[in-house]
């Protein structure tokens, strides 16, 4: 009788991740989608004309933006989804969100003579949502570019979403004051567009180090940042964030004169 070969297969035990992995992996992607939820109802609030609960949803979800990369970076998770996630997230809470609190504004506004008789007036407040899509623009290069690091090159979305929101609730009156406010509103719309992609480097709040040597600007920045909160409340926001603006051109100044 002829042998029978046996044959022999190698069973490779299955390799099963630890639960607690598995859910940790999840924990920075579950902060984004926060985010993003979070901009949603300041999207919903917007509409509704109520820039206030718009602002303050726009806030939290900023706060999630900060805490979704401090728990990837903790937790030591990097994942190509995390990084296009938050890129949604952001384009919703610092994109779409400011651009509906600006299209309501504009919407309710009264228009001069010269609009008001012209049904363009009918089509001017939809020029908000060049906000969302220029945040988008802005996001999309900042995935792109290496040299953002340690600093910014144009405005960064978080930063043009709470300007937009505190203007908004916090100068109200003042922008229904006269009829050529409208203008100046979309004024300000075309130039934080041009912000946002602008070739401009801003300073992070990023430390190496806490010494006061290496960071003069931050911390002159910050301090300066108290007398303008307690001084004008909620516009101080819209006031600090052209601040921002105004010092991270003329730290740029006078660095490109230094080399």
């Amino acid at each position: 009788m002829p042998q029978t070969l046996k044959k022999h297969t190698t069973y490779h035990k299955p390799h099963y991740k630890q639960p607690e992995m598995s859910i940790t992996r999840h924990i920075p992607n579950t902060i984004t989608c926060c985010n993003l939820f979070s901009g949603c109802i300041a999207t919903y609030y917007a509409f509704m004309g109520n820039p206030g609960l718009a602002l303050v949803w726009i806030i939290t979800g900023a706060a999630f933006d900060f805490f979704d990369g401090m728990s990837a970076r903790l937790l030591h998770v990097n994942n190509p989804i995390g990084k296009e996630l938050d890129s949604l997230a952001d384009d919703i809470t610092f994109g779409v969100a400011p651009a509906a609190i600006v299209f309501t504004q504009l919407h309710v506004m009264d228009y001069p003579s010269f609009l008001s008789s012209n049904p363009l007036h009918q089509i001017l407040p939809f020029t908000a949502f060049f906000i969302a899509a220029f945040s988008g623009l802005r996001l999309a290069k900042f995935n792109l570019d290496e040299r953002q690091a340690m600093g910014f090159i144009g405005l960064p979305t978080p930063a043009n979403a709470l300007f937009w929101g505190a203007l908004i609730v916090g100068a109200h009156h003042l922008l229904e004051s006269s009829s050529w406010m409208v203008v100046a509103l979309l004024a300000m719309v075309a130039l934080s567009c041009w912000l946002l992609i602008a070739e401009i480097p801003m300073f992070a709040l990023k430390f190496k180090q806490w010494g006061w040597k290496g960071n003069e600007v931050k911390y002159t920045f910050l301090l300066s940042c108290i007398p303008l909160l307690l001084l004008f409340r909620v516009s101080g926001i819209a006031i600090i964030i052209a601040w921002y603006v105004i010092l991270s051109i003329l730290v740029n100044k006078r660095q490109r004169r230094t080399e």
